[in-house]
C-alpha cells in the first residue's frame, strides 16, 4: 500500500480575485450627463425649498405666539391681554411679509379687505367683527365673549397665518 503524500502548506497558491460583475462608474458618457443633470435638479430643488423655509420663518414665529396666546386663555389673568393681542399679531404677520405690503396704516374696512384679499379660502362672516370688538371694546365686554368665538376667532387666526397669499 502506498500512501498518497498530503500536500504541505507551503505548496498552497492563492486565488485570483474574480473581476467584479458590475461597475459603478458610468459606460457612456451619456449616464455621466444624465447623473450631472439629475444632481443639479436636486440641488436647485433643494436650494428653493431652503429659500421658502427661510422666507417662510415669520410664519411659524407667528404661530408659535398664537400657540402661546391659546394657552393664556385658560388663565383668567392673562385672558384679556391674549385676546388684545391677537389684532396685533395678525398686523406684525402682515408686517412681516416678504413682498412688504403698506398695511401699517391700514384699519377698519382696508384692514379686512386686506385680510380677505389674502386669505385662502373666504374668511367668516363674524370674523372682521370679532377683531374689531377684541380690538377696541372696552375690557369688560372683550371679556364677556363667548369661549366658542373666542375659539373661532383663533381658529381663523391660525389658518389665515398658515395658508395666506404672499406674492413674490
Amino acid at each position: 500500500m502506498s500512501a498518497t503524500p498530503v500536500p504541505g502548506i507551503d505548496q498552497l497558491k492563492e486565488l485570483a480575485l474574480p473581476v467584479p460583475p458590475y461597475n459603478y462608474f458610468p459606460q457612456t458618457w451619456g449616464w455621466l450627463v444624465l447623473l450631472l443633470v439629475v444632481v443639479s435638479i436636486a440641488l436647485v430643488w433643494g436650494a428653493l425649498k431652503w429659500r421658502r423655509w427661510q422666507r417662510d420663518r415669520y410664519r411659524r414665529e407667528a404661530l408659535v405666539r398664537l400657540d402661546t396666546l391659546v394657552g393664556a386663555l385658560e388663565d383668567a389673568g392673562q385672558r384679556l391681554a391674549a385676546l388684545r393681542e391677537l389684532p396685533e399679531l395678525l398686523k406684525r404677520v402682515a408686517l412681516s411679509m416678504p413682498d412688504a405690503p403698506s398695511v401699517a396704516r391700514l384699519g377698519g374696512q382696508a384692514w379686512q379687505a386686506f385680510l380677505a384679499e389674502r386669505a385662502p379660502a373666504p374668511l367668516p362672516e363674524g370674523f372682521a367683527k370679532g377683531l374689531f370688538t377684541i380690538a377696541y371694546a372696552p375690557d369688560a365686554r372683550v371679556l364677556a365673549i363667548p369661549d366658542a368665538e373666542v375659539r373661532s376667532l383663533f381658529i381663523t387666526s391660525r389658518h389665515w397665518i398658515e395658508a395666506h397669499r404672499v406674492a413674490v
